[in-house]
């Protein structure tokens, strides 16, 4: 009963962070003090303990974050090369569309319509996709819901303002086209 009453006490000091070690010291003596036969216990703090169980898994998530972060670089590089090449094939277009009248704006306008309905139809997608792999990432998933509604509306956000400025380039590329020069090309 002294060692039950004596650890008991020890254990609430050892929730201060700072009296874990002098508490696993006397929890150590006082089993000592107990039973001499009992071998010396390998004593570890609960956070300890679960900063080693969880290794494996932040380790995965932190994979997962940079693979995510490698996938949106790739994915904005190649949606700003869409709407260039295809911005490029326009070249005529736009060069007819300016010598009939068309100012710098509604060109402006027209390539980043272009530029957001491919962002929108991606989200879509990828909206679409991300719902029906989050059963498999729940299990993988601590403190957050696997369809957190910020998450999904926080990352579409950033998708679509990527599609944005990634469409923003080539759109003010179009908006410099000089009408004579674009109705000799091809």
């Amino acid at each position: 009963m002294i060692l039950l009453a004596r650890v008991a006490i020890d254990a609430n000091d050892a929730r201060n962070a700072a009296a874990a070690p002098a508490a696993i010291a006397t929890l150590r003596q006082s089993v000592r003090e107990f039973e001499h036969q009992v071998p010396a216990m390998q004593f570890e703090s609960l956070e300890d303990r679960i900063s080693v169980s969880l290794l494996l898994p932040r380790a995965a998530a932190s994979l997962f974050g940079f693979l995510g972060l490698l996938g949106l670089a790739l994915a904005s590089i190649g949606l700003y090369g869409v709407i260039a090449y295809t911005t490029s094939q326009r070249t005529h277009e736009i060069g007819i569309r300016m010598a009939l009248g068309a100012n710098s704006r509604e060109i402006l306008q027209l390539i980043l319509r272009q530029g957001l309905i491919l962002g929108v139809a991606g989200v879509a997608a990828g909206l679409a996709a991300a719902f029906a792999i989050t059963r498999l990432l729940t299990v993988m998933l601590y403190g957050i819901s696997a369809t957190n509604a910020i998450t999904f509306f926080g990352i579409s956000l950033l998708l679509l303002f990527i599609s944005l400025v990634a469409s923003y380039i080539p759109a003010r590329r179009a908006t410099r086209v000089d009408p004579l020069v674009a109705l000799r090309y091809e």
